[in-house]
């Protein structure tokens, strides 16, 4: 039988940020402790949102280790880390998507996680999103027992969310009020998240070009 994944809060938040970065800004993952910092307490895709500290990340991220879901990898200056995630848990990989975003945004319904995970992963509609969920929330309890369940109806909305396992059972009022105080402006949040990924682009490409030129990066003493 399988022994069951059980996270921290901190644990989840830095297990999916890793997940986030290996599919969103390849060409900076693996990820340093301090972009593992940054990404963690980000303010945009994020619920709820976080301050955690440099400590509090690291031993997050060496629990993480010794229980398979996160690798360390040598080269270079810093130590970066890499997840394990799909294999750790023991799920396909649009599971695993499916799982990170609900690790990283909080309960959400399946159209909801189609369209986030665009970035991700593309599914084809919202009903194969569905599928995968209903394989996690029917998983049998020799592979480890469900991994997201089904929340109610919250007052007022059209569909049912979906939140993950990975930390314990659900408070389902919690979710509810947390999805009542959550912005309203999703296109804006969507626009500072292109923005920053595309800066997060830009920065890569410039320490590339300085590593070419033998110059240092912006901002880095010689």
């Amino acid at each position: 039988m399988t022994t069951p994944v059980l996270l921290t809060p901190v644990e989840a938040r830095v297990l999916a940020t890793l997940m986030e970065k290996a599919r969103t800004v390849p060409d900076s993952y693996p990820l340093t402790l301090n972009s593992l910092l940054l990404g963690c307490n980000q303010k945009t895709s994020r619920e709820p949102l976080m301050e955690l500290s440099e400590a509090e990340v690291s031993n997050a991220v060496d629990t993480l280790r010794e229980a398979g879901l996160v690798h360390e990898t040598s080269g270079g200056r810093a130590t970066k880390f890499t997840h394990n995630a799909q294999r750790g848990i023991g799920v396909p990989e649009q599971s695993a998507v499916l799982l990170g975003l609900l690790m990283l945004r909080g309960p959400q319904t399946a159209a909801e996680l189609r369209l986030n995970a665009e970035r991700w992963y593309r599914f084809a509609d919202t009903s194969s999103v569905e599928a995968f969920l209903d394989e996690l929330q029917e998983r049998s309890e020799d592979k480890g027992g469900p991994l997201v369940i089904k929340l109610d109806r919250a007052p007022g909305a059209r569909e049912q969310r979906w939140a993950h396992l990975l930390c314990g059972p659900v408070d389902a009022s919690a979710a509810v009020a947390s999805r009542m105080a959550a912005p309203a402006n999703a296109d804006l949040q969507a626009r500072v998240t292109q923005l920053e990924t595309e800066l997060a682009e830009l920065r890569t490409t410039v320490q590339r070009l300085c590593a070419e030129l033998g110059m240092s990066p912006p901002g880095q003493v010689e």
